[in-house]
């Protein structure tokens, strides 16, 4: 068709919810020449410098606006960091109002407005779509599986009558296979039932049924059974795997590649713990501990340490945490490692601080595996790449991730936590690395699963795969959308 048609899509703060929509965006206006996107983004303090560079790199048919700031010190203190997200949008609810407004009274967007797109923990947005006619869709960054469970939380919640209070209990998604404990729920539902942390994921999870759509960052080749019945509650289009195939920063880049250069094919653990998480010092050590003992090569990626594993969620480098404020050192996660590692493992390792460039890694001959704090975008990175892993979740939804990556795709092997002091210890780090990098019996079938699970990936790529038919069917429920409005 002729007519442009603009989509407008809502991210929450924190930079790994806003990168998945951007590729999303840039994957509908690279097959669909006719859509134009608008981002509307919430902001919780000043946008990071590496938020600003993305965004001003966008086609042009993608453009986007801040919306104004909102006062960490007008929210609830000691809010945990779902309802804080939640919280940001909720208080942006007005100059979003006003944002879609101008959008539908602009000449530019000729009234073509016809769908928001926004995250799950931006669902306050719903009412603002109701308000002005707009079709509405989650974008989720998650497995198939974990919309699932969110789709059948509100009967579970109805059946319950108690907190969930036993971690080792097990709980059934209906109509599939697959089964969690309820120490792998996501973090919002581990608090009371009477809290608005919990009350906030229920009400989420029951908006599930108010929406024309769930837009999904996974592929019906990888869970076939989980798409199917979760649209039996609601159309999913699974438009995945929306990855990065390079990174924005080529900060370290040169340094870690040119390493990688020189190891052999497979010897490499890759170790990464996201945008945002952090560890304490006991782990840290622990961590360095076994990767001595291991002997394997490694690049490791390595932050500040800190007591909250999330500290350095919104702005995606690394904070004080633990340390000595007294120390002439303290921004520099290298002066956190034990005495001497650096030396002794000089020839088999590098230790990179705060971040380095993660597909170029994962994509490259020399890496091996991947030890990954398991959110769904570097999950489906190293599906992507066909890298195995070693699931090593930290908070929010990870520890589900992390379930389905071992139990359910067979991707992945999970280090025992101990139970006395609530940390890995490094003989366990050294058991699950033996695993992934050794090849032998249970390495070997989990290489050969992401083998066959990267292949998925390709096709439903591909010009007639799964994911591309799914956003062709969103596209055409969208353009109807513009034909009906120049109809009326």
């Amino acid at each position: 068709m002729n007519q442009k048609v603009c989509i407008a899509m809502i991210p929450c703060p924190g930079i790994s919810h806003l990168i998945p929509l951007i590729e999303f965006a840039k994957l509908l206006v690279l097959h669909h020449k006719n859509f134009h996107v608008t981002f509307l983004i919430p902001t919780l303090g000043s946008p990071t410098p590496s938020t600003i560079s993305i965004l001003n790199s966008l086609p042009p048919n993608i453009d986007f606006t801040f919306l104004p700031q909102i006062n960490i010190q007008d929210l609830p203190p000691n809010i945990h960091i779902a309802t804080q997200m939640k919280l940001t949008v909720k208080h942006s609810l007005p100059y979003l109002d006003q944002a879609v407004s101008t959008i539908l009274t602009s000449p530019k967007s000729k009234n073509n407005l016809v769908a928001l797109v926004f995250d799950v923990f931006s669902s306050d947005v719903i009412h603002i779509a109701k308000k002005f006619n707009l079709m509405t869709y989650f974008f989720a960054v998650s497995s198939v599986v974990a919309l699932q469970f969110c789709l059948s939380f509100p009967k579970l919640d109805e059946t319950v009558s108690s907190e969930f209070i036993d971690t080792t209990q097990t709980f059934d998604v209906p109509d599939s296979n697959v089964s969690f404990k309820v120490k792998d729920f996501p973090d919002p539902l581990l608090f009371e039932r009477s809290s608005e942390t919990y009350k906030g994921f229920l009400l989420l999870c029951q908006r599930f049924s108010l929406v024309d759509g769930v837009i999904i960052n996974s592929f019906t080749d990888l869970e076939p059974d989980a798409v199917k019945s979760s649209q039996d509650f609601v159309p999913v289009y699974p438009v995945g795997p929306i990855i990065q195939r390079e990174s924005k920063s080529r900060e370290n880049e040169l340094e870690c590649i040119q390493w990688l250069n020189k190891k052999p094919s497979k010897s490499v653990l890759f170790i990464s713990f996201g945008s945002g998480g952090t560890l304490t010092i006991e782990q840290i050590n622990e961590i360095a501990f076994g990767l001595e003992l291991s002997g394997c090569n490694f690049l490791w990626v390595i932050r500040v340490p800190n007591k909250l594993s999330c500290s350095a969620y919104f702005s995606g480098s690394s904070q004080k945490g633990n340390s000595n404020s007294n120390s002439d050192f303290d921004d520099d996660p290298l002066n956190y490692l034990p005495l001497g590692f650096l030396e002794r493992s000089k020839d088999r390792g590098l230790v990179v601080p705060s971040w380095a460039p993660q597909v170029e890694i994962l994509s490259h001959d020399s890496t091996g595996g991947f030890l990954s704090h398991c959110g769904w975008s570097s999950c489906l990175e190293g599906l992507v790449y066909g890298v195995p892993m070693i699931a090593w979740p930290l908070f929010a939804e990870q520890r589900m991730n992390a379930a389905t990556l071992t139990d359910v795709f067979k991707v992945a092997v999970r280090p025992r936590i101990d139970e006395q002091d609530g940390i890995i210890k490094g003989e366990e780090v050294v058991r699950v690395i033996k695993i992934i990098m050794d090849g032998e019996s249970e390495g070997l079938k989990l290489r050969r699963r992401i083998e066959e699970v990267r292949d998925g990936a390709v096709a439903a790529l591909s010009e007639d795969g799964s994911s591309r038919m799914a956003l062709s069917s969103l596209v055409i429920k969208w353009e109807e959308k513009v034909s009906q409005k120049i109809m009326d």
